[in-house]
């Protein structure tokens, strides 16, 4: 599905039914978790609940659409490896080679088709709860720092971080 605000591409990763036991009975009430991202580096996570099942994709794709962030993407995967950690979840993600594809599981899956990455190698090492997973992967993308971010913070050139092949042969 694509909306047409900013071309965001969005996409339902997990909808789930809770159930409140009342005297008068049971109420039944619905939980969705939406990915939005418009597949160049932008990409959020909402969480929506609702009793019925549109109001809570429509909750959720408002809230993913507030809490967009922006990731580093470096010809067309990660720039370094990082761990994110959400709760009882655990991400591992690795940059991957040109032509790989996306290695990943369940609901990060998503997440990385829509922020645009197309080689990426991920693990979840402990809980692999939909909602969890998705927020230690959002983590991991927080801690993702490029070359030049890191040269600013340390007050150096990008050229000291960068090895050039003509370097090496004198």
């Amino acid at each position: 599905m694509i909306t047409e605000e900013k071309q965001l591409a969005d996409k339902v990763v997990h909808i789930g039914r809770v159930t409140k036991v009342v005297k008068g009975g049971r109420i039944f009430k619905f939980t969705a978790l939406v990915v939005v991202g418009d597949k160049s580096g932008k990409v959020g996570i909402g969480h929506g609940k609702a009793r019925e099942v549109p109001d809570a994709i429509r909750k959720a794709l408002e809230a993913a659409k507030k809490n967009i962030i922006s990731i580093p993407v470096v010809k067309g995967s990660i720039p370094h490896e990082v761990v994110g950690r959400y709760g009882a979840s655990e991400i591992v993600m690795k940059p991957a080679a040109p032509g790989t594809g996306i290695i990943a599981g369940g609901a990060v899956r998503s997440l990385f088709e829509l922020a645009g990455l197309h080689n990426i190698l991920a693990k979840s090492v402990r809980s692999r709860n939909p909602f969890n997973s998705l927020y230690a992967a959002l983590d991991g993308f927080s801690k993702i720092r490029t070359v030049g971010e890191v040269a600013e913070f340390r007050d150096k050139d990008i050229s000291e971080f960068i090895k050039r092949k003509d370097e090496d042969e004198e």
